[in-house]
């Protein structure tokens, strides 16, 4: 069986270093991102055989286009990874309700779309694997992040009742939980004071985080499990 991998938010931060990895084990990957100029970019530099497409996983339209776009030049999907997140922080009495949608649809429900997409296709291959990226401030809390950490703490519950309901189907879900890794969602934090509290004393490499996905979607016995990758930090809460 060939293997395809469609990886939403494929085009930066942890996604982008997921689809290099992949890319380099023999995978034929679908790169998806709201910004296709972006997302051809990194399939071209990938080398021949990789695609790009676009998508904004908060709306089922675009999700459904996708994948029969992506059927119809790939083959069928039999890896899933759910790399595309936002975040917009600030305390909750200064949060809009705009801004909390916009979070829970890209963070939690596009996700929920695209698992639901790929599970039609891969039930009918009668096997898959499915990783989604979440945070350890889903599992932690953080404060200034409550309505991220909600978006994604729903996404460990979400992740693990699916792994239950599909796991017969021969189909694992998992997730992995990074902490602070550099990308452009930590740009604007304080890295020096921040590191002090990591036992392992720095940030994380978003391929550090890509060799976690790797092993999930490769693991043949592993499913429904929360991978956290922090360098130790959730030892300190």
């Amino acid at each position: 069986m060939s293997r395809v991998c469609a990886i939403f938010g494929g085009s930066r931060g942890i996604g982008h270093a997921v689809a290099q990895l992949l890319a380099q084990k023999g995978y034929c990957l679908a790169i998806i991102a709201r910004n296709l100029d972006r997302a051809q970019t990194t399939a071209k530099n990938l080398g021949a055989g990789h695609l790009a497409f676009r998508c904004d996983v908060s709306k089922e339209e675009d999700i459904q286009n996708v994948f029969k776009e992506m059927e119809t030049s790939l083959g069928q999907i039999n890896y899933l990874v759910n790399a595309a997140g936002i975040n917009r922080d600030g305390l909750l009495l200064r949060t809009k309700a705009d801004d909390m949608l916009s979070q829970l649809k890209t963070n939690l429900l596009g996700t929920m779309l695209t698992c639901k997409a790929a599970v039609k296709g891969m039930i009918q291959q009668q096997g898959g694997a499915i990783v989604n990226v979440g945070s350890i401030v889903g599992l932690k809390g953080n404060s200034g992040q409550s309505v991220y950490s909600a978006s994604k703490a729903g996404l460990v519950g979400f992740s693990r009742s699916l792994a239950k309901e599909i796991a017969r189907k021969n189909i694992r879900v998992n997730m992995v939980a990074p902490g602070f890794i550099h990308t452009d969602m930590t740009t604007q934090l304080k890295e020096e004071q921040l590191k002090k509290t990591i036992p392992l004393g720095r940030f994380g490499e978003p391929q550090e985080v890509a060799e976690a996905v790797a092993f999930l979607l490769e693991s043949p016995y592993v499913t429904g499990q929360v991978l956290v990758i922090d360098g130790g930090l959730q030892l300190l809460f």
